[in-house]
């Protein structure tokens, strides 16, 4: 998704300084003292331009380094070795982390055959598929893809905080269209400005009934039987204003129809003839009807891989098919 603004980190920057003056009040602290000087100090270079800067080679520091520590001054060619080992732990750390919030095993949901693909371009991704089977006794099951703004750890800790909401909503059986406007609220109050998360969410039954509800989102891909109807995500990203309410469409499968939600790393993916683009994913899938979500997936995937001449995506990718049984 979109690059992170100045106006990010000089908003971190500005939080990160109001709550190192709050512990050193006293002063006895040597390292928040230093910390603090740290962060002024990133606050001069954003003022004269200099911010992001390598003060070794005058090269640009990769933005996901800032992200994840906006008073940096060395770009990672030239950490220290201890450095360096120090930085690969925590993004190793990030991506277990990371790694155990997806599903782990996929719901048993009567009449319903579900199947996911999610890769990170990186050790960390911020993607956000989940699957959580609801606790009111009607056997659905709450399924979520949403891509957040942002790239490195920072997106994965927004993907991080995501996942604990609508685990935590879920459990509390609000309706769909509540669930989206509590999760937005949430994360308007709780996000620097300019982060944001779009999402398509759905409930499924075991009638084959879908309720299907987007945030700023790619449009999900229905599967029928004489077409691939396209079904736009209307309501706007979570985050982006705390207010905005969403609407939510209805859906009947009938057995061998499947909906297939996807990250824009698929579409926006590139090979010699340009992006990949939702056409060519769309015309694919107007062929796969009636097989298993597995064999979908995997359709999807080696058709994206010989687009790309076998070349590695460079942005995180997300698919999410859920069929409706024979």
């Amino acid at each position: 998704m979109a690059t992170v603004s100045s106006q990010t980190f000089l908003e971190q920057l500005h939080l990160r300084r109001d709550r190192l003056r709050e512990l050193s009040q006293d002063g006895s602290n040597a390292e928040i003292a230093g910390l603090l000087q740290e962060v002024d100090l990133a606050l001069e270079r954003l003022q004269k331009g200099t911010f992001g800067v390598c003060e070794v080679c005058h090269g640009g520091i990769e933005p996901e380094h800032l992200l994840a520590n906006p008073i940096a001054r060395i770009c990672i060619d030239h950490l220290t070795a201890d450095q360096r080992r120090n930085l690969e732990y925590d993004l190793e750390l990030a991506h277990q982390i990371q790694h155990r919030l997806l599903p782990q095993a996929l719901p048993r949901l009567a009449g319903w055959d579900i199947h996911y693909h999610y890769q990170p371009a990186g050790l960390v991704s911020g993607d956000y598929c989940d699957l959580i089977l609801t606790e009111d006794g009607t056997g659905d099951v709450i399924f979520l893809v949403g891509d957040v703004s942002g790239k490195g750890v920072a997106a994965s800790m927004l993907m991080a905080q995501l996942h604990a909401m609508f685990r935590t909503l879920v459990s509390v059986n609000l309706p769909l269209e509540k669930l989206l406007a509590s999760a937005n609220q949430l994360l308007s109050e709780a996000t620097l400005s300019g982060q944001f998360a779009t999402l398509m969410a759905g409930r499924a039954s075991p009638s084959g009934q879908v309720q299907l509800g987007g945030a700023g989102h790619l449009p999900a891909l229905l599967i029928e039987d004489s077409a691939v109807r396209s079904i736009p995500a209307a309501g706007l990203p979570l985050g982006a204003f705390c207010d905005s309410r969403y609407s939510t469409e209805c859906l009947e499968l009938a057995a061998g129809d499947a909906l297939v939600l996807y990250t824009d790393g698929f579409t926006e993916a590139c090979g010699s003839d340009g992006e990949y683009g939702a056409q060519r994913l769309t015309n694919l899938l107007a062929t796969r009807r009636g097989y298993q979500a597995r064999e979908i997936t995997m359709a999807c995937l080696n058709d994206l891989h010989n687009f790309m001449g076998g070349a590695k995506p460079s942005d995180d990718l997300t698919l999410l098919i859920l069929r409706r049984s024979d």
